[in-house]
């Protein structure tokens, strides 16, 4: 797959994350994007940790993911994410699940609004400077016409 850099988790599914039939059950998907964001804090915006532990509370507002072929046990998966959309207070994360070399298999979208405060008063704050910079590296170029494998920003 050619397209603007993306950040990459890269995951071998187990048994535990089948069904009976055998394929992956869907909310693995999501898991994986869970887990593809944090892994991409930690690498990427390693100081934003400290301020998540002050307050910082990055709040998954909308989560989705299409499916395009199964994938069973042992297969390798590469979930990458790149930015879909930055505002002010949100970000938008979009992720292409690959088997293999090439095989893309899911698409998902992420959309994560930032948030200050004591748990009665939770306010929008800006998304972190610091955060801000890393997911920049990841952007869709707003012009790129091969763009198709990222999920529309609707």
């Amino acid at each position: 797959m050619t397209g603007p850099p993306f950040y990459e988790y890269r995951h071998v599914v187990g048994f535990e994350e089948t069904n009976l039939v055998g394929n992956v059950y869907y909310v693995n998907y999501l898991r994986w994007q869970g887990r593809c964001r944090e892994l991409f804090l930690r690498d990427e915006a390693p100081e934003l940790i400290a301020d998540i532990r002050a307050g910082l509370r990055l709040l998954t507002v909308r989560c989705e993911c299409d499916y395009l072929a199964e994938t069973t046990a042992f297969d390798e998966i590469s979930v990458r994410m790149r930015l879909g959309d930055l505002t002010q207070t949100r970000i938008g994360f979009a992720f292409d699940y690959v088997k293999g070399r090439d095989e893309l298999v899911a698409r998902g979208y992420q959309r994560v609004a930032c948030l200050r405060g004591p748990d009665e008063d939770v306010r929008p704050c800006r998304v972190p400077e610091p955060l801000r910079a890393a997911l920049t590296r990841y952007a869709v170029p707003p012009n790129r016409s091969d763009s198709a494998s990222i999920l529309p920003l609707g």
